[in-house]
């Protein structure tokens, strides 16, 4: 039923509020919490946006100068590892044999360098409680000069400090190794230790022919029709050849003085070969003179010196130099000695 007195506005339908939906949930008023409700809500987000950025480029700084002290302090501690060696820190006075190991090719800069044993063998030298020296010895060989300064070192330290030296070989004393180990008062070997090759090389490549039929042209300059007479890609003429077989011999014949002044009549010198270049087993060495008995480091140590317990006084690259030729450090110098010939006692 209809209120006569009601009128309505020509149409225009009453409006009706929708039913709600079954399941839905019902509208609620606006909460007081909500920050968009609160006048100035605007600033404080943006406030705390700036604040929250500052928070972040501070920490970013932090880190960064942690990173870059990080590493200063890594470079410092590679470069103090670079100032030391491995040895011995201070020496002692209680009995013992002193070892000095020579392995592996004697060589400028590498660890059976000249630098690295004269320096190792002083240390053993000028130690009070070090009776006796030995050396430790597996080397197929190297330079001349190398070993050269090391034989004459062994034989000054000698006679300044009045202590017995001794070489003991492993797996190999071939070459400018037993350059070395003449000098020492005995040599002990194993029974099928390598021994002996008392002899002098040089070696190199030539490519001369192969560039010929490559097409290839070789332009090397020099002043002096000499210079390059070793360049591999040059021919090597019977003049040229001569002079440095002349001067292999005077080198060999350096060796072969030197090991029969420090064998002396104890080396069998009528063995046929035995100053050309061969090499022996070490059973065979005790019986040519080369070497005097069989025994190894706790042997000597024990029987010859008398003095059982045994220090090392080696001195090898630190972790620092290691890390340098890991890194590439040696790469060129390698490949350098690759294209170079050089005399060498090996």
């Amino acid at each position: 039923m209809t209120d006569p007195t009601r009128t309505e506005p020509q149409g225009f339908e009453p409006f009706e509020r929708p039913a709600p939906i079954p399941g839905a949930p019902s509208p609620t008023p606006m909460s007081k919490n909500d920050p968009t409700s609160q006048p100035g809500w605007e600033r404080a987000t943006l406030e705390k946006l700036a604040f929250s950025s500052l928070r972040e480029q501070r920490a970013t700084r932090r880190w960064k100068t942690f990173v870059r002290l990080s590493w200063l302090a890594f470079f410092v501690f590679l470069v103090w590892l670079a100032m030391s060696r491995a040895a011995p820190s201070t020496t002692t006075s209680t009995a013992h044999t002193a070892v000095v190991e020579i392995k592996g090719e004697i060589a400028n800069g590498a660890d059976a360098s000249a630098e690295f044993v004269v320096a190792a063998m002083k240390t053993a030298f000028e130690d009070a409680g070090a009776k006796g020296v030995v050396l430790l010895i597996n080397s197929p060989g190297g330079s001349p000069v190398q070993a050269g300064i090391i034989h004459d070192e062994i034989l000054r330290l000698k006679a300044k400090h009045d202590k017995p030296v001794y070489a003991v070989v492993e797996e190999s004393c071939a070459s400018a190794a037993y350059y070395i180990a003449a000098a020492t008062d005995k040599i002990y070997v194993d029974k099928a230790s390598i021994v002996g090759s008392i002899g002098v090389l040089m070696d190199g490549f030539g490519f001369t022919g192969t560039m010929e039929k490559l097409g290839v042209e070789r332009r090397l300059i020099t002043a002096g029709e000499n210079k390059g007479f070793l360049d591999p890609f040059s021919p090597m003429s019977d003049a040229q050849r001569a002079h440095a077989q002349q001067m292999l011999n005077q080198i060999h014949a350096q060796f072969i003085d030197v090991v029969k002044k420090g064998r002396g009549d104890r080396l069998k010198t009528d063995t046929p070969g035995l100053f050309s270049g061969l090499f022996w087993s070490g059973q065979q060495a005790v019986d040519l003179g080369l070497a005097d008995q069989l025994g190894n480091v706790d042997f000597v140590a024990r029987e010859v010196i008398k003095a059982e317990e045994v220090i090392d006084y080696t001195r090898r690259d630190n972790v620092a130099e290691k890390l340098a030729k890991k890194f590439g450090a040696a790469m060129g110098d390698a490949s350098v000695r690759a294209l170079r010939s050089v005399p060498a006692l090996r």
